[in-house]
């Protein structure tokens, strides 16, 4: 036989191998990673994400939560995995397409260590502030910013988070200079902001919401290119200061070279998993978006987000401390 009929039979034989082993799919439980502490919104997601593979897939789906260094830790046990399906992660935005370019000497590379499966939902992005700051839309608080600078305080869950970087990209958009008091972790930001000892927060709809609807915090407008679907009466930052967004989205992932033929059958499982009316109420109830993409177009919006909010953050020089 010769060399190149030879590499033709090694090449049909190994990925004839493959497609059984994934019509095989699983054989064993599944654990999925959480790189944050139990009892957030993104391990909210993952355990009902979890909850609907096991059924749908016929094996147990384990969260395994694996917190610290801004979800470095548990990302890079992917990262590292064998991309034969059986090593999972929900990450976020912040993880993937945001960390690179906050931390020196990372342990992964946000795009191309991991395969991109599926965009599991979008957080609904606020803008509110304190009841004692004389403004009812972005208009009218872009004015006062600008007409006592330095004077609005705004709080953050720490440097190089979201929250601080919506502010930052804000002050950006509007020529305005507010003060950054950066706290460790959203729950005393957002406490704070409602006991006006910070006056500006930009934080997820899940920590906002219930103070906005209880009349402690006046929310003005979500960060995303367009208004939600859950808020459409709400405007969008971007409807004062055209240009403005930063979506926030959670994401389904794998090792980096998973087997077409398994993202695929992943991808599927993972939308119709979030399309369940008992998950889609609960996530609409906490402010976040069910989407359904493909691994594709999840893997073209991963890329585009990390290149623009990396050359950003880049250009600012913030860095996560």
């Amino acid at each position: 036989m010769t060399f190149i009929r030879l590499r033709h039979f090694l090449g049909a034989f190994l990925l004839g191998a493959a497609g059984i082993a994934t019509a095989a799919y699983p054989e064993k439980p599944i654990t999925l990673i959480v790189p944050w502490a139990p009892g957030g919104s993104t391990d909210i997601l993952a355990r009902a994400l979890a909850e609907q593979l096991t059924k749908s897939l016929g094996q147990s789906v384990i969260v395994d939560n694996r917190a610290g260094a801004s979800g470095n830790i548990g990302s890079n046990m992917v990262a590292k995995a064998r991309p034969d399906g059986y090593t999972l992660l929900v990450g976020s935005m912040s993880t993937h397409a945001m960390n690179p370019a906050l931390m020196d000497n990372m342990p992964f590379k946000g795009v191309e260590d991991f395969t991109p499966i599926a965009q599991l939902a979008n957080v609904v992005n606020t803008l509110v502030v304190s009841n004692s700051v004389p403004a009812k839309n972005v208009r009218e608080l872009v004015a006062y910013a600008k007409a006592n600078p330095g004077k609005l305080n705004y709080a953050s869950a720490g440097a190089g988070s979201t929250n601080h970087l919506s502010a930052v990209f804000f002050e950006r958009a509007a020529g305005v200079r507010m003060t950054h008091i950066p706290y460790k972790g959203g729950a005393p930001a957002v406490v704070d902001t409602v006991a006006d000892q910070t006056q500006v927060l930009f934080s997820a709809g899940t920590q906002t919401l219930p103070h906005v609807k209880a009349g402690k915090l006046k929310l003005l407008a979500v960060t995303e290119a367009k208004r939600s679907v859950l808020l459409p009466e709400v405007p969008t930052v971007a409807e004062t200061l055209p240009g403005y967004e930063l979506g926030v989205w959670y994401g389904f992932f794998g090792p980096a070279r998973m087997p077409k033929e398994l993202v695929d059958r992943l991808n599927a499982a993972a939308n119709a998993a979030m399309a369940d009316p008992n998950v889609k109420a609960r996530m609409d109830s906490m402010g976040v978006e069910v989407t359904n993409a493909t691994a594709a177009e999840f893997a073209a919006t991963l890329r585009s987000d990390a290149d623009r909010y990396g050359k950003i953050i880049r250009e600012l020089g913030i860095k996560n401390e």
